[in-house]
């Protein structure tokens, strides 16, 4: 039991711990210090819920239907370019961080922020959904440990990611900081878009 456990968390970690779209924007919103929590928690939680779905059999039933994992691409693709320009564009103003200001991103735009990064990428479903579903699916009538594992995995990494970023905080409170970060979110951003639409 404690073996499945152990599996599902060190495969999570590693098919969830890489800088990507959704990553980025965690860390972001970590070093600012808004709306952590609700993030980290919904973030954690999306994680969860795909990999749950992957246990009970949607990943086979998604590696049927390509159409699906098109209009995914397709829409994921439009969604990070959009966000690459914003970010773009905030690098070209440049910003000060200011710990003590709550306005610039409402909760609601956030989250759904995050909730775009979350289901219009198809690499979460082919990470979740179907690369951990098959795996836990070799642990038998262990699989749904493994699938805690995985999820406990997610749950560390996004807390880790979200509360961790605020001891960057003092480097952040440069703008040429805030540049260099923007500047390497819109290029991660895009490279990802770009990805989506080559492969």
């Amino acid at each position: 039991m404690l073996a499945d456990l152990i599996a599902g968390f060190v495969s999570g970690a590693v098919l969830i711990v890489a800088i990507g779209a959704q990553n980025s924007y965690v860390l972001r919103q970590g070093i600012r210090r808004q709306h952590v929590l609700p993030l980290v928690l919904l973030c954690a939680g999306a994680d969860a819920l795909l990999i749950a779905a992957g246990i009970a059999g949607l990943g086979a039933l998604i590696e049927t239907q390509a159409v699906f994992l098109s209009i995914a691409r397709y829409a994921g693709a439009a969604f990070l370019f959009a966000y690459a320009l914003v970010s773009a564009r905030r690098a070209f103003t440049g910003e000060r961080l200011e710990v003590d200001a709550e306005g610039s991103v409402r909760l609601r735009t956030a989250l759904a922020t995050s909730l775009g990064f979350t289901f219009l990428n198809p690499h979460v479903y082919l990470d979740t959904v179907i690369l951990l579903g098959s795996l836990a699916s070799q642990h038998g009538d262990g699989r749904w440990l493994f699938g805690a594992g995985a999820a406990g995995a997610s749950c560390v990494w996004f807390f880790a990611l979200g509360y961790g970023a605020r001891l960057l905080a003092p480097l952040f409170a440069r703008a040429v900081a805030w540049r260099i970060l923007d500047s390497l979110i819109s290029l991660t951003m895009f490279a990802l878009g770009l990805s989506l639409l080559l492969g």
